[in-house]
């Protein structure tokens, strides 16, 4: 087979599934990839995907093709509605980004093999075989490595993780890599392990490999943007204290008051603001009672008191303080901050009695200050399951800053093989 580069000459293309509220395609955007479309179905975080990429002064706009609408959809009704588009679009697209949904995979929920969530893995590969791409780049929990126990009492066995299965029926086609890559390792203020999984077409003249020495390319990266590969989260977020700070009333929701911004003060915010003037959006402040704040300075003290910044709290600690929620930790200022989780108070600030913004959230994920996040802040109940609000779709997504290193990366070892060979031919 003749070596190619679909988009030969100009930025090479990705297509984004699963893909969120853009935390990937931001990073790949920066890296100098061309997005071509993307798809995700929460209705909340298609509006911050078109928010941040398909206006008309979008700072990375798609290139979205007239054949698709501009709103939510599923890979299954990609794959039913469009059969005859995505066939065009075989072999001319250079990657194929993106993670299945990880809630059915991940250790810090019920982990469960017959999730209906983890079937979209059959749709990804539906979608692989019609458009072929050269590349693909899958990210997920670090769960996806880890085998489904039985169930207790059922005499059931055990079942292949889903990682081992996916590399099993790529491997035909695709020379697969994959890794366990921990963000804070990569410039990224949180201590958050992923899965990352880097598969190159056989016989598309693509070179394999690009997982290793990531972290040159990584310091390359972090450089440019003038900051360094270990940040913690007293640098990410410490220009968002209230003691810094005047209270304002919240813009997109009555009855709140928001944090007020006089500036960033390190170089890691410095990076974040990117340009940006005006105050950061998502800054509306939880609406703690007295109690609450008090309960939260004990915690806070507590911690620091026993040295346990950015750790569990201990059982003897949680009875002490009456907490029975299992996950509560708060950050320490001097270290990366633990994962950013979709439940609003599972992390605690570092001083100041109280649960952490959206945007110290996306902070901590490496989102700058100019994305915009919309949609409900929060959501409960059965629809816990169904909606992705927006505290959800910041933890969800994929540090931008680690996909703007992996696309680097694929784009400069990967495709960089192509090219002398084309440019020979």
């Amino acid at each position: 087979m003749e070596p190619r580069l679909t988009s030969f000459g100009k930025a090479p293309t990705y297509v984004d599934v699963f893909a969120g509220c853009g935390g990937l395609s931001l990073g790949l955007h920066r890296a100098g990839w061309r997005g071509l479309f993307a798809v995700e179905k929460d209705a909340f975080a298609f509006e911050t995907l078109s928010t941040n990429f398909l206006t008309s002064d979008a700072k990375y706009p798609f290139d979205w093709p007239v054949w698709l609408p501009k709103r939510p959809t599923t890979v299954e009704d990609l794959l039913r509605d469009h059969a005859q588009e995505l066939a065009q679009l075989r072999g001319k697209v250079d990657m194929l980004a993106g993670g299945p949904p990880c809630q059915g995979f991940s250790s810090a929920g019920r982990r469960m093999a017959d999730d209906p969530r983890n079937s979209l893995v059959e749709r990804y590969l539906e979608l692989v075989e019609i458009l072929q791409p050269t590349i693909l780049l899958l990210e997920n929990v670090r769960g996806f490595t880890l085998d489904f126990q039985a169930r207790t009492g059922g005499g059931g066995k055990r079942r292949e993780n889903a990682a081992a299965q996916l590399m099993r029926r790529l491997s035909k086609n695709y020379e697969v890599e994959t890794d366990i890559l921990r963000a804070s390792d990569f410039g990224v203020p949180q201590n958050r392990p992923r899965f990352i999984l880097v598969a190159v077409r056989r016989g598309s003249g693509a070179a394999s490999g690009a997982l290793n020495d990531l972290r040159f390319t990584a310091a390359l990266v972090a450089q440019q943007h003038g900051i360094g590969l270990v940040n913690s989260a007293g640098e990410a977020i410490s220009d968002l204290e209230l003691s810094r700070n005047e209270t304002v009333p919240c813009p997109d929701t009555v009855g709140f008051e928001a944090v007020g911004y006089r500036g960033p003060l390190t170089p890691f915010q410095h990076a974040m603001r990117d340009g940006y003037d005006a105050p950061p959006s998502d800054t509306r402040l939880a609406r703690h009672t007295h109690a609450v704040r008090e309960r939260f300075a004990d915690i806070i003290e507590t911690c620091r008191a026993e040295g346990r910044g950015s750790r569990q709290l201990s059982a003897e600690m949680r009875e002490r303080l009456g907490i029975r929620k299992l996950t509560t930790r708060v950050l320490d200022p001097n270290l990366p901050a633990p994962t950013v989780t979709s439940m609003p108070d599972d992390l605690l600030h570092y001083r100041e009695p109280r649960t952490l913004t959206v945007r110290e959230n996306a902070r901590l994920q490496t989102f700058p200050d100019w994305f915009r996040f919309c949609g409900k802040y929060t959501t409960g109940g059965h629809l816990r399951r169904i909606e992705v609000p927006r505290f959800t779709q910041v933890a969800n997504a994929v540090p931008p800053l680690l996909a703007e290193i992996l696309g680097t990366r694929i784009k400069q070892h990967c495709l960089g093989a192509i090219r002398p060979k084309l440019e020979a031919g």
